[in-house]
């Protein structure tokens, strides 16, 4: 029987993009995403992340359509096998929101002090033993692990063919500067994918060409703007997918403040980025229109010039796909690896995306005045 989700045919969009969002263990949500994704036969163009989102990006664009949902699942049950913590086990269950939380505190506890299986490991000695410089004195963490998971579950030589562009985000850790790495325009290697999800002080800065980065998420925690700004400018679907709801119930107590915050601080201010490009883009149609009305001798002055250059008369749906946390996680969910709650959010990421999929308008060419439509389904309705 053909599920509801499901469509025929592309979409009428030039570009069709998934921007993945940092937050740690959560990134299971994208991977339960991009399977109805797949399954609705939406076929990307371009895929962009930062931090965990930079792993399951490259996870994507590393292998062929076919395996993607395979490779993606492969790696969260590789790091959600700690020995530490809740057993994976579908017959043990954890019932009541204050029981959840402590499984899910202890869980993570486990995290901090065993790591997660082909991700990270704990260092020995620590780093406040050894002396200032050493490279072993920068993280309390050592990713050799990830490398070699990248190495073994994702085909770089296809990354580096272009099938599907692939962008991670990065910060210079001695210019503090915001940098992209892209398929279109390097070689990306394990290192690259590494640097964007080396979140200090857990994990060390990631050495590329004599420059070191860390995480991109200290500085921007959602590549929406990289791709929308992306040039050539393109009519644009881009599935936004959040790990860190900018809205929240107001906290009950101190393990809730110290939650609602971290979701703040970490939501990237998508919606606030949305509508600041909705604002730009009624002003490049205004002025490609205004253009139009100008004699074709005078479009050689220089600032016509400026302006035609900003003009942009393409169209652009915008869907929210945003993670909303359950009471019983805690400030830790993000390094809360267990077997039963990544199931939990992959199931969540794509019980969103089904029912997201299943209006219609989100797949279509927005009508409205300033050529940008924007989404969040998945709960509330049309936004």
């Amino acid at each position: 029987m053909l599920k509801s989700h499901v469509r025929s045919g592309r979409p009428p969009f030039e570009r069709i993009a998934l921007l993945l969002q940092g937050g740690g263990a959560l990134g299971s949500y994208q991977g339960g995403v991009y399977q109805a994704l797949a399954e609705a036969n939406i076929e990307l163009d371009w895929v962009a992340g930062i931090s965990i989102g930079a792993i399951n990006s490259a996870l994507i664009a590393g292998n062929p359509a076919e395996r993607r949902v395979e490779r993606l699942r492969e790696f969260w049950e590789i790091v959600s096998t700690s020995p530490i913590g809740l057993p994976s086990s579908k017959s043990i269950a954890v019932k009541g929101e204050f029981a959840r939380r402590i499984a899910g505190q202890l869980c993570s506890l486990g995290v901090v002090l065993d790591g997660a299986p082909g991700f990270f490991k704990l260092r020995f000695p620590p780093p406040y033993l050894l002396p200032s410089g050493a490279e072993e004195a920068l993280s309390y963490y050592d990713v050799t692990p990830l490398k070699e998971t990248l190495e073994r579950l994702v085909d770089f030589d296809l990354i580096n063919a272009q099938s599907i562009q692939l962008s991670v985000g990065v910060t210079n850790v001695q210019s503090g500067n915001f940098v992209y790495f892209d398929n279109t325009t390097q070689k990306i290697r394990p290192e690259h994918i590494m640097a964007s999800a080396a979140l200090p002080p857990g994990f060390p800065p990631i050495e590329i060409e004599g420059e070191y980065y860390w995480d991109g998420g200290i500085v921007s925690n959602t590549p929406l703007q990289w791709v929308l700004d992306g040039s050539p400018r393109k009519d644009t679907l881009a599935f936004q997918v959040d790990l860190w709801s900018a809205r929240g119930d107001l906290p009950r107590d101190l393990v809730e403040v110290e939650l609602r915050q971290k979701e703040i601080r970490f939501s990237s201010r998508t919606r606030q980025g949305t509508d600041g490009f909705k604002k730009a883009q009624i002003l490049r149609r205004a002025v490609g229109r205004l253009l139009q009305q100008i004699p074709g001798e005078r479009r050689n002055e220089l600032e016509l010039q400026i302006l035609e250059r900003e003009a942009d008369e393409k169209v652009y749906n915008i869907v929210h796909l945003i993670y909303r946390a359950q009471n019983s996680e805690g400030p830790a969910k993000d390094i809360e690896f267990s077997r039963p709650t990544m199931e939990e959010h992959w199931r969540a990421g794509y019980n969103d995306t089904v029912r997201t999929l299943r209006h219609p308008e989100v797949l279509e060419r927005p009508q409205s005045e300033d050529g940008v439509s924007t989404f969040d389904l998945s709960r509330d309705g049309r936004d």
